[in-house]
């Protein structure tokens, strides 16, 4: 098989390029491999789509946990505190 052929049909390879390239740059070389696959593989086009999609709302909802202030309820406060209390007791 070429390397042109594996290329192509390597699937295993393009998802990993994928999600590598949601993290960090591709090498030149990477991108051009990910290119032709994805020029032949409507599969992996799906994938990529979708990686990007669950990448971006991944990241608004860290993003949005990070804006809003969390706080515990009073009730939820007094009760810990009791039991705390108790364990050392």
């Amino acid at each position: 098989m070429s390397y042109l052929n594996k290329i192509i049909y390597n699937c295993k390879q393009a998802t990993f390029l994928i999600e590598k390239k949601q993290l960090k740059r591709l090498s030149f070389r990477e991108g051009i491999e990910l290119r032709i696959h994805l020029a032949g593989c409507g599969v992996c086009v799906l994938y990529n789509k979708q990686s990007v999609a669950i990448n971006e709302m991944v990241q608004q909802l860290f993003q949005a946990s990070l804006k809003s202030e969390l706080k515990l309820d009073d009730a939820f406060k007094t009760d810990l505190q009791a039991r705390i209390e108790a364990g050392l007791r």
